[in-house]
């Protein structure tokens, strides 16, 4: 009935998904179980010698749940399910209800410790490009079928919805999650039609489309190409730079060189928040703002409205996102 098995090192005893015929007790090495994530495997428990592995298929006969790979050379023993089945046909029924009840509960529990996982993970949801990818999908409708409103434009939330799921295959409800967070971030607003659905009305249509087009630019650049993004305190410093550059002229190398001893004196009248002159280095060191400029005893930063802008206000959209859709 038994079978002695041998694995080299990094050779799987069984992936997840084969069919299941046999259970295993491990007599020397160690075994790793695995679950296959992306390109790559994220290990969940250890098997040492004396314990067993594949036990569960026994009672249901359902495929592999995870991957069993030896870490070492390992030597197990195989016990195929048919000769084992026989022996619990001798078992008392109830013995055997208990034993098949256990597993059961077994796989539960496993299932909801997975939902559990994937529910507490929810910025996985929405990594840069998905952002991207809805954002569009939404400039998409709004552009083909929005009509034109005192404050924006307007579509229906069915439509919407029908476009999401129908034509791009999308979950609706990253894109329920998605509306919900550019009405509270102020660029939408829903108002119910009495029906079950919404009118969505865009109220920054320009805006939007153009972020679409700089995130994706950016995303797919080569990275050497590419700036460092703004955190959420460094998209504050730059916009408070902006609205004090906005009060000085711009030079004929089309800068506005801000005091930042100015700054410092007068953000929390202007902001409500104190900027540093030291606020700026790590906007400098990111290429955002070039060198601070020394003038007798008083420090500038340089600051290129027409670039920094709809970067402050684009990182500020990503960031604002990214806390809204955790």
């Amino acid at each position: 009935m038994a079978e002695a098995k041998k694995l080299a090192k990094d050779n799987y005893l069984f992936r997840e998904g084969d069919a299941a015929d046999a259970m295993y007790i491990i007599k020397s090495g160690l075994l790793a179980v695995t679950k296959t994530k992306g390109q790559s495997e994220v290990m969940l428990a250890e098997i040492n010698p004396g314990a067993m592995v594949g036990e569960m298929g026994l009672f249901d006969n359902k495929p592999r749940s995870a991957n069993v790979k030896a870490i070492k050379e390992t030597e197990v023993i195989a016990l195929p399910y048919d000769s084992l089945n026989k022996q619990l046909d001798q078992l008392p029924v109830w013995v055997r209800a208990i034993l098949k009840n256990l597993n059961e509960t077994i796989r539960e529990s496993n299932k909801k410790i997975k939902q559990l996982e994937t529910a507490n993970a929810d910025e996985e949801r929405f990594p840069p490009h998905v952002i991207n990818k809805f954002m569009s999908i939404l400039n998409f409708v709004f552009n083909k079928y929005g009509k034109p409103e005192a404050n924006g434009v307007s579509i229906s939330s069915a439509l919407l919805r029908n476009y999401t799921i129908q034509i791009f295959q999308e979950a609706t409800n990253k894109m329920t999650a998605m509306v919900n967070a550019l009405t509270e971030l102020g660029y939408l607003t829903q108002e119910d039609r009495g029906d079950g659905t919404q009118k969505i009305t865009n109220l920054k249509p320009a805006e939007l489309f153009s972020f679409v087009d700089w995130y994706n630019d950016w995303l797919f650049k080569q990275e050497k190409d590419r700036k460092e993004p703004l955190t959420e305190q460094e998209c504050k410093v730059l916009s408070a730079l902006i609205l004090f550059a906005k009060k000085v002229p711009t030079d004929n190398k089309g800068l506005n060189k801000v005091d930042l001893s100015l700054v410092q004196n007068e953000s929390v009248k202007e902001i409500g928040a104190l900027i540093k002159p030291d606020d700026a280095n790590s906007l400098v060191e990111k290429k955002y703002l070039g060198d601070k400029i020394m003038d007798g005893s008083t420090v500038f930063a340089p600051v290129e409205l027409s670039f920094v802008e709809p970067q402050a206000q684009n990182w500020t959209l990503v960031n604002n996102l990214k806390r809204k859709l955790r």
